[in-house]
């Protein structure tokens, strides 16, 4: 018997491992139409590769799973973070885990999955054809199933052969992106690194918290990438121009305001920009308290008034910038949208339009936030398709 796998990503190569793994007599082979293979996984994590996440502050997964958390909660009953672990480990890539739930390769390199993969592929012959653009079955006629791996189609013309065949499309949009703002004085603090913020988009209910990375065209960060994936598909439909709030340390209003009149009393006479009660950096206090009561940077704690202790509360817990668009260049490594989990059977991933199709990895309806979870969902579902056929092959998937 023989498999076609299409796509030549992390999805399709652990797919293809694994099938190879079950059933040994399986014949497999990864089509990928770039020169090419396992290209994402080389720059994913700033080249370390985020392999997974302990998922220990999760409570629902739809807090990291923004579309599919469903599908994923029954598929994490096959192949879930701890098998994900454990499955690295016993194919000579160790893996540890960071402070921030973040699982990576023991060596910090993404090779180090890579070479992984590929060892496994000539160990167990798996054949990579590359320069192979699949847009149609008939050409895999010879093959008994067919699993379709490509990611995430951005433009969503890559999933049109797909369409046409009766498949449902959720129309891809770009997800995990940075803000792109319009601000040159903001810009000056390019670097800053801005712990426990909370952003979200005034009048939804997108919010997210963590970090922010103050940058040269905006903001980025674990904040920001979450934010973009919970509202991928309001920020797509307002065309990427929209306000964003910051709450640049993670506190209430009230309890911002009872520390402003508190440092009023203890310490009277001290200039605002040389007492922060809050932890900020300094440049950045000194750019909120400039923005909150404007021409008055050197104000002395003493001089303050109602007006501007509401102002200085009102910049410090709900800040408010306009965006400008995505970053200024192409960093989107995923894409919400693609085969609709309404045309697959959840309990396989084969097609409900054609047998012995299936689906892994991005191209499903799938997405996460940043921190590992992304890659989950491709092990996750990649181990269930190989699961799939081989039960079918052996009669017993029917």
């Amino acid at each position: 018997m023989r498999t076609a796998v299409i796509g030549g990503g992390a999805a399709g190569f652990f797919l293809a491992v694994n099938l190879k793994e079950m059933m040994p007599e399986m014949e497999v082979t990864i089509f990928e139409r770039s020169s090419h293979v396992l290209a994402k996984v080389e720059v994913s994590g700033g080249g370390r590769c985020n392999c997974t996440n302990t998922f220990e502050n999760v409570v629902d997964l739809s807090a990291v799973y923004p579309r599919g958390h469903r599908l994923m909660k029954r598929l994490f009953k096959v192949f879930d973070y701890r098998d994900t672990y454990q499955w690295f480990g016993q194919h000579g890539v160790p893996l540890v885990t960071q402070d921030d739930h973040c699982v990576f390769p023991a060596a910090q390199d993404s090779h180090a999955v890579i070479d992984c993969f590929l060892s496994l592929s000539r160990r167990y012959h798996i054949q990579i054809c590359t320069h192979e653009k699949i847009r149609s079955l008939e050409s895999l006629c010879d093959f008994d199933f067919v699993a379709v791996t490509t990611g995430g189609s951005p433009k969503g013309e890559g999933l049109q052969w797909l369409a046409d065949m009766g498949h449902e499309v959720v129309a891809p949009v770009p997800s995990l992106f940075t803000f792109s703002i319009d601000d040159s004085y903001q810009h000056a603090l390019q670097g800053l690194v801005v712990n426990d913020t909370v952003v979200h988009i005034p009048g939804t209910k997108h919010r997210a918290s963590g970090p922010l990375l103050i940058t040269h065209w905006g903001m980025s960060g674990p904040a920001i990438l979450k934010l973009s994936s919970y509202a991928a598909r309001f920020l797509a439909d307002a065309n990427y121009a929209t306000p964003i709030g910051v709450n640049w340390i993670g506190q209430n209003e009230t309890d911002v305001q009872a520390m402003l009149y508190e440092m009023m009393v203890r310490h009277p006479e001290k200039q605002l920009t040389t007492c922060n009660p809050f932890g900020l950096q300094q440049r950045l206090w000194a750019y909120l308290i400039e923005k909150a009561l404007v021409d008055r940077l050197h104000i002395r704690w003493n001089e303050l008034n109602k007006k501007d202790v509401n102002r200085l509360t009102n910049v410090l817990t709900n800040d408010t910038y306009q965006t400008a668009g995505r970053a200024p260049f192409k960093d989107e490594f995923v894409t919400c949208g693609g085969i609709a989990l309404s045309s697959i059977h959840l309990s396989t991933l084969e097609s409900r339009h054609v047998p012995n199709l299936y689906f892994a990895g991005e191209v499903l309806d799938i997405d996460g936030i940043t921190g590992g979870f992304n890659f989950q969902a491709a092990w996750t579902t990649a181990y269930t398709v190989a699961q799939s056929i081989v039960g079918k092959a052996l009669g017993f998937n029917r």
